[in-house]
């Protein structure tokens, strides 16, 4: 069985804590954790199922890593894989760009043939606007926000990972 690559940025360490925990949850036997600081295109391309995290920043911009690898990124072909999406924000003091790095590296996943799966629903989320919705009532992946709703983390990351299972993400 291949392994999932599992591709994330983080600046203050809570994307790499949450890819700790989806890690145990997943098993690690069955992921490959890569720091997308380090990340090649080549490294994407060996990969059929991908789960990409990060964070997003300031007035909607992509978490540091994410931002100088974007360029890269874009060139990546997604046709034939599968892509699960999860992002941190805050829902509070940055409402109009509620996880909005989850629809930036989405739109580049499904615009390269990419196929996502994993959407979460936007209930239970008070934000203004977020470009993680392109349909609505759900985000592209799993929101979380540790800012705001630490409590309902565990629980949100575990309900996740057993809807990916179901949709046949391995």
């Amino acid at each position: 069985m291949k392994k999932i690559g599992l591709f994330w940025g983080s600046d203050t360490g809570m994307t790499e804590e949450i890819v700790s925990i989806l890690v145990d949850l997943i098993g690690a036997d069955k992921v490959d954790s890569i720091n997308v600081f380090n990340a090649s295109v080549e490294q994407f391309d060996a990969y059929d199922t991908l789960l990409l995290g990060l964070s997003t920043w300031y007035d909607g911009e992509l978490q540091s890593d994410w931002d100088e690898f974007f360029e890269s990124f874009q060139q990546i072909d997604f046709t034939d894989k599968t892509v699960a999406l999860f992002g941190l924000g805050d829902q509070e003091g940055y409402a109009e760009y509620f996880i909005d790095g989850v629809g930036i590296i989405g739109t580049i996943v499904q615009q390269n043939g990419g196929k996502i799966v994993g959407k979460w629903k936007t209930e239970g989320y008070e934000y203004e606007a977020s470009k993680a919705v392109l349909e609505e009532g759900w985000f592209l992946g799993l929101a979380i926000d540790e800012d705001n709703q630490p409590q309902q983390t565990d629980e949100r990351l575990e309900q996740w990972v057993a809807q990916l299972k179901e949709e046949g993400f391995h």
